[in-house]
């Protein structure tokens, strides 16, 4: 497993030069590339901004870890206000050069670059599973300072230490969770816990079997090199089918919490007072 005291700024620039290229290969089982899952996480978040702050079109929103923004441009136009911030100066160029008229700074990973107050709500795919456990409390506290009251945090983490595998050595993440742990740390921190789901549920079934198989592939055959779990295209009847199953499952998540899944949504909100 990744060292998870490592600070990744150095690691994650390196990255950014062929981001798109190495995630739509980890994504090439399936048939579905970077933007497909870029829309679907984007259908979570303006959903839960319609829902609870009164429309997504009237937010200040913050993306916090953002990379190389592959996300924004289907945002624009959806939400009031945005901006990106990231720990490595290499995706903020990138985004830049993509997304004219977004602002997007970069951060040390803990001190966010807003006021007190500044944001109605903020959002972390795929974030903390990057950051070294000792920085986390600090970026959640600074990610509540910036917020409004009442604004809120929406997030999402890979589930299940029994599914580690290749892919999130390859993806540089550092752990996985269950949805109680996360629960429980946003509520420590002085959040008020909305709801915690899993999602990706149909994907866990084919994805906890790709992962069994490939530690039992490294017993008989230690592997000398770090590679995707991902090598070998499915047949296109079975990558329309695992699409389409993907994006199905987002209205059933928006009115309740799944109970097992590939990935963690949670949503925490600031007090009032």
């Amino acid at each position: 497993m990744a060292n998870p005291d490592r600070t990744d700024a150095p690691e994650f620039d390196a990255y950014t030069a062929n981001y798109n290229e190495e995630i739509n290969k980890a994504l090439s089982f399936s048939g579905m590339d970077i933007d497909f899952f870029a829309r679907v996480k984007n259908e979570y978040l303006v959903d839960i901004l319609d829902a609870r702050l009164g429309g997504a079109g009237k937010v200040e929103l913050l993306d916090v870890g953002c990379g190389i923004a592959n996300a924004h441009k289907q945002l624009v136009g959806r939400v009031g206000k945005l901006s990106g911030i990231d720990v490595s100066a290499e995706s903020i160029a990138v985004a830049r050069q993509t997304n004219p008229g977004i602002l997007y700074d970069v951060f040390d990973g803990i001190h966010l670059p807003f006021a007190d107050r500044s944001m109605d709500a903020a959002f972390a795919v795929n974030v903390f599973h990057h950051v070294p456990v000792a920085q986390r409390p600090a970026l959640v506290d600074d990610i509540r300072r910036v917020l409004r009251p009442g604004g809120h945090l929406l997030m999402t983490v890979p589930a299940h230490r029994f599914l580690w595998g290749d892919q999130d050595e390859v993806n540089m993440h550092k752990r996985r969770y269950v949805a109680a742990e996360v629960r429980d740390r946003l509520n420590a921190t002085g959040f008020q816990v909305q709801r915690v789901s899993y999602i990706n549920a149909f994907m866990f079934p084919p994805i906890a079997a790709i992962r069994w198989l490939r530690r039992l592939e490294h017993r008989l055959r230690p592997r000398t090199t770090q590679q995707s779990d991902f090598r070998y295209p499915a047949p296109r009847p079975v990558n329309f089918l695992l699409a389409s199953i993907f994006g199905a499952e987002a209205p059933i998540v928006r009115r309740v919490n799944l109970p097992i899944g590939v990935s963690i949504l949670a949503l925490a909100s600031k007090p009032q007072a």
